[in-house]
């Protein structure tokens, strides 16, 4: 019996909800009057539905960033293995055995490479990886160089980009240790570049982003010449420039404000 009255309850719930009115006009409140020709243009009027309002994109972009960076190790390691003889002789051999190895004969501080390799080729790094996380991070990357919060924590989250980056790059499964087996050879074990290139790396991209506004700014603010601006732009802050285009953007381009061209 139970059954039977819940089962008859249900169906007269949806007949009622079949039957109910696609669009319920919604009446003005009462204010006193009785115009009949406003009450029937309230009542004729229909409801237009909300258009819902597109918001930006707030999360960060892991596929471009992604496949920046595998452009960037690409040409780096291109470039390692153009140039070092050793690195061309180390690819041979078991994979696996000689990465494990380069890994475990890590020590110490130094890892004989030249100091301008050292002190400005991986703050050079860290700079292209830092910027290529400020480019993929649509929440920080129109920040200005500044006090505000709001830069800062978007520098912090490219450092931590660029240490994860670093440490691929010196011990991952695409790096010098398992390409090459480079920390494998007495001398060059050291761990200089594991803090080098993301805390100087940082350093590097925060001064490019004052010298941008406080610098590059001024002289756009002054120099209407196309060529001058593009020069400026890419001389002051050459590691901007090079994370541009791997994203396939002008080198001088930039998020925050038009292009070189004044109208």
């Amino acid at each position: 019996m139970l059954q039977q009255k819940l089962a008859s309850t249900i169906l007269v719930l949806l007949c009622a909800s079949s039957l109910a009115p696609a669009q319920v006009p919604v009446p003005e409140p009462f204010t006193g009057s009785t115009n009949a020709s406003s009450e029937s243009a309230v009542s004729a009027a229909p409801i237009r539905a909300v258009t819902p309002v597109a918001l930006p994109e707030r999360k960060f972009q892991w596929n471009s960033a992604l496949r920046e960076s595998g452009i960037f190790l690409g040409l780096q390691h291109a470039f390692r293995i153009a140039t070092e003889p050793q690195t061309r002789e180390n690819l041979s051999g078991p994979f696996l055995r000689d990465w494990f190895h380069s890994v475990g004969s890590i020590h110490g501080w130094k890892d004989g490479d030249p100091h301008f390799v050292n002190y400005l080729g991986h703050p050079i790094q860290g700079g292209v990886t830092g910027f290529i996380s400020i480019q993929n991070d649509p929440r920080y990357r129109k920040a200005e160089f500044g006090l505000s919060r709001e830069y800062w924590i978007g520098r912090l989250r490219a450092s931590a980009f660029t240490t994860v980056y670093s440490l691929q790059f010196e011990i991952g499964p695409l790096s010098e240790a398992s390409l090459g087996n480079v920390q494998g050879a007495q001398g060059q074990n050291g761990i200089v570049d594991w803090v080098i290139t993301p805390t100087l790396g940082t350093v590097w991209m925060i001064t490019e982003d004052a010298l941008d506004k406080h610098v590059i700014g001024r002289i756009e603010g002054k120099v209407r010449n196309p060529v001058v601006r593009i020069l400026v732009r890419g001389w002051l802050n050459p590691t901007r420039s090079f994370s541009n285009m791997l994203r396939f953007e002008l080198p001088w381009h930039r998020d925050n404000r038009p292009g070189v061209t004044v109208d």
